[in-house]
Order: C-alpha cells, then sequence, then structure tokens
C-alpha cells in the first residue's frame, strides 16, 4: 500500500504552538493538509480526484479503509478484481469485497499514486464512496472541525499529554480518553455515559445519526417499549440490510467534562463491536481533535442542537449542553459562505443557511452549485417558486446540471405538471450520466411517478446491474417488477423480481401490492387477491393496492366486494382509474 508515501511531502505549513505551557517545550501542530467539507444533510463530503475525474466521497471516521462502491467504481472506469473471499462488517451486516487501484488520487491540491480502495457496499448519498482511517489515521492525528466546513490532517511534535484543542484561547474544552489506534483496530473508540451507565462508543463521522445498542439501551434503562420511546424509522449502512429503530428519550449523555440534557437518541440493533455509533449529528455541534499519539480525543462544543437532527422533539425543546460556544470567523468567499450554510442547513437553521448561500451566490454568480443548494433550502422552508427560480438560473448556467435537472424534476412531479415538463428534465440528466450512475434510481422512481413505467423500466436496470450488494437492491427490483406489471411485458421476470425482493424485505406492504398487481395480469386472480390482502393488513390506504384488489375481486365473481374495494381507492385518489386505464387495467 502507498497512501503513507505522501506523509512527508505534505508537511510544509509553519508549526503551531497549542498553547503558553506547550511552548516551554517546544509542542507544535503542524496542518499536514486542510481539507474543505460540505455537508450534505448530515453526511460529510470532501472533494477528490479520481484519475483527473473530480469525486465527492463521504469523510467516515468509522470505516477502517476507504471505500467505494460497486457502481461508483464502473462510472469511473476503475478496474475492480475477484472478490477476495473475505467481507466487510457494517452496522447492517456483512458485504463481500474486492479491491481496486487508483493511479492517481488527488486530495487537498496534491497527486498520490497508486491508493487501493475497497470495492463493496452501498452507496452513500451523493458520493462516491468513503474515505476512511487509512487516510485519517496516515498523518498521525486528525481534526474534525464540521462546525466550521474543515478536516484537517495534523502532525504533532514533542507535546507529550498536552491539551491539543489549540482553537479554544483558554476556554473549557472536554478530554475523552480512547483506545490506543493499531491496524487491527484504527477507530476512534473511547467511552461515554448514558444515563450516567459506560457505553462503549465508536466516534464515527460517516454515521449521519448517532446510535446506541439496544444491549447498551437496556442497561441505561432504556427500551423500545419504555415510556416517550417512539419508532425512528429504517437505518442503513454498508450492509444490504436495514436496522429498525426508536427514538429515546435520554436523561443525560456525558462525553468527557459535558453533558448533554434531556435529549433524544436514536437506539436500534448494531452488527458491530460497539455499544454506541456518536456520529455526524455529534460531530457537527463539535471541533474534534483526535490525538492518536496520546490517545486521547480533545473537543469543545460549538453551537447548535446534538442530536436527532431530523426528527424535531415533541414538546418543541432542544438539547441543553452545558458547555461555552465558540465564535468561527466570518467566511471571505463564496466556498466558505457555502459550507457554511450547508452546516446551518444540516442542523435546520434555514434563515442563517439562506443568507449564506445568497451571499455565496453574490460573490460568485456563474456557478451553478449555489442556486442548487439555495433551492434545496428554499424547498425545506416551503417556498417551492423561489426554489424553481433558482434551478431554472441554475439550468441557464449549466444546461446538464445533474443535480439541478433532477431536483427540478421532482419539483414539477410534486406541483402536479403535466408528465411531459417534468420527463425532459429527466431525459436531459440520464442522457449525460454515466451509464452505472447512482442518480438513476431516484430517475427511475420519478419517472414511475409520472406514470412513464418504460423509461423506469430501463433505469431500474441499469441501476439493479450495477448495484448488486446495494441496501436499497430490493426497492429497485420492486420497481423494475412494477414497471414490468403496469406494462403487462415479461411478467414471469416481473414476478422474479418481485419474489426476489420480497426474500430479501419479507412482508414488506408495497413489494406485496406489486407482486398482486404481476398476479392480476397473468389472471390469476386468486394469488392478486391473497397478495392485496396480505399488504393492505399493514397499509390500508394503499390506493393502486385497493383497486387492483377490487378487480381481481370482480374477475372472481365478488361484485359487492369488488365495488366496495374501488370505491374506497377512488375516495383516495379520484384519477386512479383513468391512470389504470392508460395501462389497460380496468374494471
Amino acid at each position: 500500500m502507498h497512501y503513507l508515501a505522501w506523509i512527508g511531502v505534505l508537511l510544509v505549513v509553519p508549526a503551531v504552538v497549542a498553547n503558553p505551557a506547550a511552548a516551554a517545550v517546544k509542542c507544535s501542530i503542524g496542518e499536514v493538509a486542510d481539507l474543505p467539507v460540505t455537508m450534505d444533510d448530515l453526511r460529510p463530503m470532501v472533494s477528490v480526484g479520481i484519475n483527473g475525474t473530480s469525486a465527492r466521497f463521504l469523510a467516515d471516521s468509522g470505516a477502517f479503509f476507504s471505500v467505494i462502491s460497486p457502481g461508483s467504481a464502473a462510472s469511473l472506469g476503475l478496474p475492480v478484481g475477484s472478490t477476495l473471499g473475505v467481507t466487510m462488517r457494517g452496522i447492517n451486516g456483512d458485504v463481500a469485497i474486492s479491491l481496486t487501484k487508483v493511479k492517481r488520487f488527488t486530495l487537498a491540491g496534491l497527486d498520490i499514486p497508486n491508493v487501493q480502495f475497497i470495492v463493496g457496499g452501498s452507496e452513500v448519498g451523493s458520493g462516491a464512496g468513503v474515505l476512511g482511517q487509512n487516510i485519517w489515521g496516515a498523518a498521525g492525528d486528525v481534526e474534525y472541525d464540521l462546525p466550521h466546513g474543515m478536516i484537517r490532517l495534523m502532525k504533532a511534535k514533542n507535546c507529550g499529554d498536552l491539551g491539543m484543542a489549540y482553537w479554544t484561547d483558554g476556554k473549557p474544552y472536554s478530554v475523552v480518553e480512547i483506545a490506543a489506534r493499531n491496524p487491527a483496530n484504527p477507530h476512534t473508540v473511547g467511552t461515554v455515559l448514558v444515563n450516567n451507565v459506560k457505553v462503549h462508543a465508536t466516534f464515527d463521522t460517516g454515521a449521519a445519526v448517532s446510535i446506541l445498542s439496544l444491549d447498551a439501551a437496556a442497561r441505561a434503562g432504556i427500551r423500545p417499549d419504555s415510556p416517550g420511546v417512539r419508532p425512528g424509522g429504517m437505518m442503513g449502512g454498508a450492509g444490504r440490510n436495514l436496522v429498525r429503530t426508536w427514538i429515546a428519550p435520554v436523561d443525560s449523555f456525558k462525553v468527557g467534562d459535558e453533558e448533554i440534557r434531556k435529549s433524544r437518541i436514536r437506539i436500534g440493533k448494531l452488527e458491530s463491536d460497539t455499544d454506541m455509533l456518536v456520529g455526524a449529528d455529534f460531530f457537527i455541534a463539535h471541533r474534534v481533535y483526535v490525538s492518536n499519539s496520546q490517545h486521547r480525543l480533545f473537543l469543545s462544543y460549538e453551537g447548535g442542537p446534538v442530536f436527532n437532527l431530523t426528527a424535531r422533539h415533541e414538546d418543541g425543546q432542544g438539547d441543553t449542553v452545558t458547555s461555552p460556544d465558540s465564535m468561527a470567523a466570518t467566511p471571505t468567499d463564496a466556498e466558505g459562505f457555502g459550507r457554511r450554510g450547508a452546516v446551518s442547513l444540516a442542523q435546520h437553521d434555514i434563515a442563517a443557511a439562506l443568507s449564506d448561500y445568497g451571499r455565496a451566490i453574490d460573490l460568485a454568480p456563474s456557478e451553478p452549485r449555489y442556486l442548487v443548494q439555495r433551492a434545496t433550502a428554499y424547498l425545506q422552508a416551503d417556498q417551492p417558486a423561489k426554489a424553481r427560480a433558482d434551478l431554472d438560473r441554475a439550468l441557464t448556467l449549466s444546461l446538464t446540471d445533474v443535480p439541478a435537472l433532477m431536483l427540478r424534476a421532482g419539483l414539477k412531479v410534486r406541483q402536479g405538471r403535466i408528465a411531459g415538463d417534468a420527463a425532459s428534465d429527466l431525459d436531459a440528466a440520464a442522457h449525460v450520466l454515466p451509464v452505472a450512475a447512482d442518480e438513476r434510481l431516484a430517475i427511475a422512481w420519478l419517472y414511475d411517478e409520472i406514470d412513464l413505467p418504460d423509461r423506469a423500466l430501463a433505469q431500474f436496470a441499469l441501476w439493479i446491474k450495477a448495484h448488486p450488494d446495494d441496501q436499497r437492491r430490493p426497492e429497485a427490483l420492486n420497481g423494475r417488477c412494477r414497471s414490468r406489471a403496469l406494462l403487462g411485458q415479461d411478467l414471469s421476470s416481473a414476478m422474479a423480481d418481485c419474489n426476489a425482493a420480497l426474500r430479501a424485505r419479507p412482508g414488506v406492504p408495497e413489494f406485496l401490492a406489486t407482486r398482486g398487481l404481476v398476479a392480476l395480469r397473468q389472471g390469476n386472480f386468486a394469488r392478486a387477491i391473497k397478495d392485496y390482502d396480505a399488504g393492505l393488513v399493514h397499509a390500508p390506504r394503499m390506493a393502486w393496492a385497493l383497486y387492483g384488489r377490487g378487480i381481481a375481486k370482480l374477475r372472481t365473481g365478488d361484485a359487492t366486494g369488488g365495488k366496495a374495494d374501488i370505491d374506497a381507492a377512488i375516495r383516495l385518489a379520484p384519477k386512479l382509474p383513468e391512470r389504470a386505464k392508460g395501462f389497460g387495467i380496468t374494471a
């Protein structure tokens, strides 16, 4: 492996004195690399170069090695060897892996030759993969300054056990003892207190939200059926499976000398050797310096809410943190304002995000990226007209800007525009994307929403071929099954796709309803009714399922039951009979 060869080359930044006491022993902290970070919701993204092509990667302190997804490897033209016969473990299961080599990997403006990546797992939002501990631990220390949009690879010299929170200017900060880092244990692991119970925690920027294992939660007096606990949805990771989670009230969370009171934290089953993942929802409110030589972590609270950013507290109250705020320097360029806006948007401070994006646009009026970012903020603020104006302007600057095209298409769909209006944007995006691009899955679903199953089918097929282990593969198989069923084509293949989706996710109501539609198209009305019944038990407001079951009942002679189902479907979706008729599905 060649990733260590570049350390000596990068150490060119003048040393920074950590504090007056450190000067006596000539402690110095040098910046090896200064990496700008842009938050994509709660995903810290870093721009790198892959053989001259720009790509975005998730900064993932919880990954032992850097990983690229199979689809992204194909899109970037990277050769992938055969599987290694070993697996990579994530919070939601194991993934078979292989290797690829990037001949020219560009990080912080420097070219690094022959960098190896693991190939496997799922896509990570809008990124091509993750940068793991072979990057973050290469220089020695690392500073995760997500509140200010930076990650810094650091080299400390002659610092002994001195405090490394050099930015605090005498203000209090917290210290956490962490496990010694070695090739077998490259992660940042320490002890935190949940309701005053010791918990073994991994500090993981790659986990969008922090999650506490069910076993550790039980030790802290928290269970899924405890008072105040509510469903938190499904959570994904590197593997194929999804983890069921709950959001639970927590009286106290302590990390070092900092205490977060009356918060809420996700709990769920973790397929890993840790009690808790302390995720980006924590990092985005803290500046964190990891000193691998001292086996200590130094952190300061920088402001804003901490946990559970994607689910608002029912009582309207936020987390209470007993730690001082630190003031960040005001950005001076468009990039700085854009990064700070992304942090504010991730913290749901939409007004601050809009202000910063506005400044970025003023400073760089010909850059469409900031217009797309502001459009996203306008959509969160429920101001679709302003979002549309920004997207239109972005697309006058760059006709083939895929994020702008897809965001505008989705906006048109939500506003009830005619199919052709949204389809033109989707067609343009699909035309310029690499064959294996992850965005094709979102395009497929938007085609499905505007009743263009032939185009959806083509996008589903391309995505499925390029993503053998992705956790969204069952949903994509269901989508391809639905497209074929609506078209009434290749129904045996459609049934195979639906069966595969249900083997991976047994009992999902939408999957059962899709398989019911296939059976309806095949004329197997009893089978269709059985699947529709099973799905509607748990999701009784699926209009397509009610309509399909009504037709199946009519075909079997149950006129009363069939009419009742069809009437119920029309009450939920008045235009459904007209839409279904377009596919030859009639009562």
